[in-house]
């Protein structure tokens, strides 16, 4: 019966993937994509010649029931711009639709921002709760922080490079001069580890050495 399989695909250096993935990525009929461009970029490296398809949060309604059409005989692989899909990108849309549609889904695992980064950390990986990105609108990102300032487990999010010295000040002034781990370029040339807390974290990145 045909599948849609939701594959992890590198969130920097290409040679992180698995052969599982380079074998299910040949064998689909499609893959629906983040970005074509990012996924070509990895698919041209592997020489996987499998037509893609976009699939975002902008066209969520007009391709989703052409993907499910398509599920209906062919295989899809489900891929995001970097790592496992789902984690802060519209595909959840497609598997609930698949599972609704009594399309089995299939995970083929693999990279992980989140979990890079908590290796990384040096923070314990027990318990953690990851955020996402900090909302734009004040008031929703004040309810976020309201909801979690009383966790003692590392909170991890997501944000753009410029955003985080507003960010940064924005965690200082809710949440005090906590410990901070702030990862960046994780698995490409210039990766960067920052150890410290909130404070020193500001004056590192507004004045980098």
């Amino acid at each position: 019966m045909p599948s849609l399989y939701v594959v992890s695909t590198p969130i920097g250096n290409l040679e992180d993937i698995t052969l599982r993935a380079i074998r299910t990525l040949n064998e689909v009929t499609l893959i629906a994509a983040e970005d074509t461009r990012t996924t070509r970029k990895l698919l041209t490296y592997y020489d996987i010649h499998t037509p893609v398809t976009s699939f975002h949060q902008n066209n969520i309604s007009s391709k989703l029931p052409t993907l499910i059409n398509t599920l209906s005989e062919h295989d899809i692989a489900l891929v995001s711009d970097a790592g496992t899909p789902i984690i802060s990108d519209p595909g959840s849309e497609l598997i609930k639709a698949s599972s609704k549609n009594g399309i089995p889904v299939i995970s083929i695992p693999g990279p992980s921002a989140v979990t890079s980064a908590i290796a990384l950390s040096g923070m314990s990986g027990d318990r953690f709760s990851f955020l996402g990105f900090l909302p734009r609108k004040n008031k929703e990102r004040d309810d976020l922080i309201r909801n979690v300032e009383h966790l003692q487990y590392p909170l991890v999010f997501f944000e753009a490079p410029h955003r985080l010295i507003r960010s940064l000040r924005y965690l200082n002034d809710e949440l005090g001069n906590r410990k901070i781990s702030i990862l960046r370029e994780m698995t490409k040339f210039f990766e960067e580890g920052f150890y410290g807390d909130i404070n020193s974290a500001i004056d590192h990145f507004i004045n980098p050495v």
